[in-house]
């Protein structure tokens, strides 16, 4: 699934909460966001994809997710938090290279091509992960762990990274062949910003075999490496992404030109991102996977970052003066896209409000982030309740109405974007300042649900009003438009 993932270490949040992001960018998947209560969690769990069966814990916790609602092709759970405040987010589709594919291949679906045999299962993949893990864990690194375990033992058929938070740390998975695997704990003071390719770029091994602090990894991943001699490194340099990753043309149109515009966008003085003598370009193959940035970042510079399309540069596809340059690069906020989520876990407040799930449903360019409760036992009907069909009764289809209206007169829409964004913001995080207050004050923390309600309620109110002013902007620009005047 070709995503972007933005990843916070709790010194880098103005509030000292972990965040983890990404977008899900699939093929115009229709989204919902609904929370999976413990009963209705399979114990006997069957992928659609790869046809493997896992048995499940008996234990599973509530947990948030954001499933697809057409299930035809599986449930793509995509990310969610958990009763134990743990949030995940998966999967950020990954690149390798073909050493490390055919040392380790993936774990493909193998049908049976001849009458007498069998159907060979392949591994787990972004369909299934979420689901397998998140019920089950209670804290960041827990995670990385139980993730690992099913990776050795069933494998995977796509090359993936994985995220995780809990109020303290912020841990990220990167798969590597069918089998194997290395996880970090993302620094406190840094931002990870991770395009579709293999990331890390600095690794601790002596960490990872010794006191496990910040690194982990597959057990055999140095004898992996060395008989299969993977290691491009040179001068004792380590880094990953030079045996694990790619290095390709199409990365550089694809991929590389998201991670430029982030690291501009985080660290403008400390690093020369522009021009003859900048650092870093577009294009370059060393932008680093984690920056610490130049002031606290918030949920709203998230939201900015994975909302993006090059604004303020030549290759703006919106920009109105030509260079040459305009579109060339893949943007962050692409069409495609079926749902953004942020989950945000905070400190300083009480366990049972710490969890907010940010949601965005279609193009981020242009639909809004809802802040909700995450601990509770249903989710408002204008997020959950969607079907595959075209409706305005809910924020999924309302949202890509109102990205397929205003990208095409961008210039005229795009102030009313703003507001709509800045309101909903704005207004929501009202809402959980007024909530947390309430329900700290009185120690009753069964009204998060009424919280979510009263912002989805507020959130609908605003985007139906965005609808219906870019809808009369849209409707101005068409072409069979005439007057008398004309003549």
């Amino acid at each position: 699934m070709p995503c972007t993932t933005v990843l916070v270490g709790k010194k880098a949040s103005n509030d000292h909460s972990t965040m983890i992001a990404r977008t899900d960018d699939g093929h115009f998947d229709v989204k919902k966001c609904v929370v999976v209560d413990p009963e209705k969690q399979p114990r006997k769990y069957k992928s659609v994809i790869s046809h493997v069966e896992i048995v499940l814990p008996d234990d599973p916790m509530r947990y948030t997710a954001c499933p697809s609602v057409d299930r035809s092709k599986g449930i793509w759970a995509a990310t969610g938090i958990n009763a134990a405040n743990v949030g995940m987010t998966a999967t950020e589709t990954i690149t390798s290279n073909p050493r490390v594919l055919a040392a380790d291949p993936l774990v493909e679906y193998r049908k049976a091509k001849k009458r007498g045999e069998k159907d060979v299962p392949g591994g787990i993949g972004e369909e299934d992960i979420v689901l397998l893990v998140l019920p089950y864990i209670h804290s960041a690194r827990e995670g990385v762990l139980r993730l690992a375990s099913l990776l050795e033992k069933y494998g995977t058929y796509e090359s993936n990274g994985i995220a995780f938070n809990d109020c303290d740390e912020v841990w990220w998975l990167e798969t590597i062949g069918g089998h194997h695997w290395m996880a970090r704990k993302v620094p406190d003071d840094r931002v990870v910003i991770n395009p579709n390719q293999f990331g890390m770029d600095a690794f601790d091994f002596g960490d990872a075999f010794g006191k496990k602090e910040n690194h982990l990894c597959s057990d055999d991943l140095l004898e992996f490496i060395k008989n299969h001699d993977l290691d491009l490194n040179t001068e004792g340099k380590g880094n990953p992404r030079d045996i694990f990753g790619s290095r390709l043309d199409t990365d550089h149109i694809y991929n590389t030109p998201r991670a430029w515009f982030m690291g501009r966008y985080l660290t403008p003085k400390t690093h020369t991102w522009d021009g003859e003598n900048a650092e870093f370009g577009p294009e370059s193959d060393d932008i680093p996977w984690s920056l610490v940035p130049e002031r606290k970042v918030t949920a709203e510079d998230v939201q900015y970052l994975l909302s993006s399309h090059y604004q303020g540069t030549d290759y703006d596809p919106y920009r109105n003066r030509d260079t040459g340059k305009r579109g060339m690069y893949r943007s962050i906020g692409i069409n495609r896209t079926g749902v953004t989520s942020i989950c945000q876990i905070r400190s300083g407040v009480p366990e049972a409000l710490r969890g907010i799930e940010w949601i965005s449903f279609g193009s981020t360019t242009f639909s809004c982030f809802v802040p909700l409760y995450a601990n509770v036992s249903r989710m408002p009907g204008y997020l959950s309740k969607v079907s595959t069909d075209v409706s305005t009764d809910n924020l999924y289809w309302t949202s890509r109405l109102i990205g397929a209206l205003a990208d095409p007169c961008y210039s005229d829409c795009s102030q009313l974007i703003q507001r709509y964004h800045s309101a909903v913001q704005t207004e929501g995080r009202q809402t959980i300042l007024e909530y947390d207050r309430k329900m700290t004050e009185k120690a009753d923390f069964s009204m998060t649900e009424e919280a979510n309600e009263k912002i989805c309620k507020r959130a609908r109110e605003l985007t139906t009003d965005t609808l219906n002013k870019v809808l009369h902007e849209a409707s101005t620009h068409m072409k069979n438009g005439y007057k008398l005047s004309d003549n």
